[in-house]
């Protein structure tokens, strides 16, 4: 079963949705600024995020001489509204997910994508992308997790939704390495109301406590996944695992999502280890800032004057 849903600029009569920046960033509760955390690359601003490399990571630092690695700061002042983008168009097949598994890193949902009826076109892509896998990154506590932040402001998780270019490359493997090779969907997480449909995943999570394991899911629709805004930022990064390829168009979403406290409590159960290895908590499996350089961050809607 196809899910179709248009996320891009909203207007406020169709959606109930609002541009107030003040209403939607003004100082939130339990939307903490990060800890001191630095960047990888040299000066990153702001320098908001602390705590060392995830202990799991095993590649190199950056890429050699990067000029596009993600995740950044997005700057909501900075960025610039582009009336030139287009809706993102999503049509999801919940028939095409495959399973859950413990990578070690994170819990990956994985999809089949040898056909084109799960992905995404339309916004910033030229191109149809067929969806591979969605995960999720969080902090060890409330007060960290998300790899993205928005001047400074950070959340307790964030799911990415990985696409990769379907018209230019055979398959994921090659598009990984490829310029406009892959797209991801990035959607903070916030803690709220419990997400019914996430409920899905979490209760399979105790399957997949050790590194490598699986379990299915079933038909699992992906776009529930969505906020309901259709607003956007998007810009040129990388994969904020390794190889760190810079292939990455981003499409962060300016709404979060909620989940329930037990929810996202649940994610920190699993484990980074297999059997028979020291036993290592799966958390702070995030990315820290990299640096934003000469690069633009393009937005689908209009920011209100006077907005942080």
């Amino acid at each position: 079963m196809l899910g179709t849903l248009v996320l891009g600029r909203s207007l406020r009569n169709a959606s109930g949705f609002s541009a107030s920046v003040p209403q939607l960033w003004g100082a939130p509760r339990g939307h903490p600024r990060r800890p001191e955390r630095c960047c990888s690359q040299g000066p990153c601003t702001p320098r908001n995020r602390s705590d060392a490399w995830h202990p799991l990571w095993k590649g190199p630092a950056s890429v050699p001489r990067g000029t596009r690695q993600s995740p950044v700061n997005i700057r909501w002042r900075d960025s610039v509204y582009d009336p030139q983008l287009q809706p993102l168009r999503v049509s999801y097949a919940a028939a095409s997910c495959l399973h859950v598994w413990n990578t070690g890193y994170f819990f990956q949902v994985e999809f089949d994508d040898s056909a084109e009826e799960s992905g995404i076109c339309g916004g910033p892509l030229e191109n149809h992308y067929r969806l591979k896998q969605f995960h999720f990154h969080w902090g060890a506590t409330d007060e960290r997790g998300s790899e993205h932040t928005v001047d400074g402001r950070v959340y307790p998780a964030e799911l990415h939704l990985v696409h990769w270019n379907s018209v230019k490359y055979r398959n994921y493997t090659d598009a990984v390495v490829g310029e406009n090779g892959v797209a991801v969907i990035g959607v903070f997480v916030k803690l709220g109301a419990r997400h019914e449909e996430l409920q899905k995943l979490v209760r399979v999570l105790p399957e997949i406590k050790l590194k490598g394991a699986r379990a299915a899911v079933g038909p699992f629709q992906p776009s529930c996944l969505l906020p309901a805004c259709r607003d956007y930022w998007t810009y040129p990064g990388s994969l904020t695992t390794p190889p760190l390829s810079e292939s990455v168009t981003w499409i962060v979403q300016k709404r979060p999502i909620e989940v329930a406290q037990d929810q996202l409590a649940a994610f920190r159960t699993l484990l980074s280890n297999a059997l028979g290895e020291e036993e290592r908590s799966m958390v702070d499996n995030y990315r820290p800032l990299q640096p934003l350089m000469n690069r633009r961050v393009r937005s689908s809607f209009q920011a209100a004057e006077g907005g942080i």
